[in-house]
């Protein structure tokens, strides 16, 4: 299996007219946007795409506008995961993945498994396709973390797990990991926040919201700190600190959609349960907009 994880990839929104349809011109110009940034891979229907808020069709859809607008220039990686096996081994069987590069695939939520459970969840998974997974570690959202003795076997056992993004933010796991597994095993970051950082301890890149936004700048710091050039990285960084951590304050993607709509590249339309951000977050993000040197409003 092989798919170059290193550098940008963004976790791509997924645009809303005010009447809840998806809104397919911005999504083209969301896509060009990141295109055109250099972001290096594609990331569509993860948590930032409000992916458990779209019909299965719609998901599709999504999808397919978004290989046709890309055409081969950039890896795109779909977001497939669930807490039932069975199910999501079915939909694997069904899902028509030409054009796609790989699967990210979320740890099973809700119903808490066990470090067992996790394993063999993916263990499953990886005899299901050829195609390469990316574990993903999101233990704020899921409720489960899954350590690092159990990502060390999957990543020895099973050919086609060939990376993990990690978001659980605690970095003695993740030394942990990189570590032990195999050189080919790859490490990406899940927080922007501590991107950086967590590349000068061995990560590739990040799977990155505020990427929608900025890919140029952000894509530059990371490409930087993997070419050991940490001061001028960590001027990137320090620009875009404090609007990352505003995108935090409520509910993601309500965040980046808030910026997305200062920008001009997409509404603030989300599906509920989730709902915009306060008029306070949303003057904060518009004051650290006004001071950020990468956009003009």
């Amino acid at each position: 299996m092989s798919l170059n994880l290193k550098g940008l990839g963004v976790a791509m929104v997924t645009p809303f007219k005010k009447t809840g349809e998806v809104d397919y011109p911005a999504l083209q110009k969301l896509t060009e946007h990141l295109i055109q940034g250099n972001t290096d891979y594609l990331v569509v229907q993860g948590t930032t795409g409000e992916s458990t808020a779209l019909t299965s069709d719609e998901k599709r859809a999504v999808l397919d506008f978004v290989l046709e607008i890309n055409n081969k220039r950039k890896p795109v990686i779909i977001g497939m995961g669930g807490n039932n096996t069975q199910n999501l081994l079915e939909s694997f069987e069904k899902f028509n993945f030409n054009g796609v590069d790989g699967i990210l695939s979320v740890t099973p939520y809700y119903n808490k498994p066990t470090q067992e459970g996790l394993y063999q969840h993916y263990k499953a998974l990886n005899a299901a396709t050829p195609l390469p997974i990316i574990l993903y570690n999101v233990p704020g959202r899921t409720g489960r973390n899954m350590k690092e003795e159990t990502v060390i076997a999957l990543a020895n056992d099973c050919k086609n797990i060939i990376g993990i993004k990690e978001a659980s933010g605690i970095f003695n796991q993740i030394m942990g990991i990189i570590q032990v597994v195999p050189e080919s095993f790859q490490v990406v970051c899940g927080d922007d926040a501590i991107a950086l950082p967590s590349i000068s301890i061995g990560c590739v890149g990040c799977i990155s919201v505020v990427g929608n936004a900025f890919p140029l700048e952000f894509s530059k710091m990371l490409h930087l700190a993997l070419e050991n050039n940490f001061r001028e990285a960590q001027d990137i960084h320090y620009h875009l600190l404090d609007l990352i951590q505003s995108l935090f304050i409520e509910s993601n993607p309500s965040g980046i959609k808030e910026v997305l709509k200062y920008m001009g590249i997409c509404d603030n339309n989300l599906r509920l349960p989730l709902v915009p951000v306060t008029d306070a977050t949303s003057k904060k993000m518009y004051q650290l907009l006004a001071e950020c040197p990468y956009v003009k409003l």
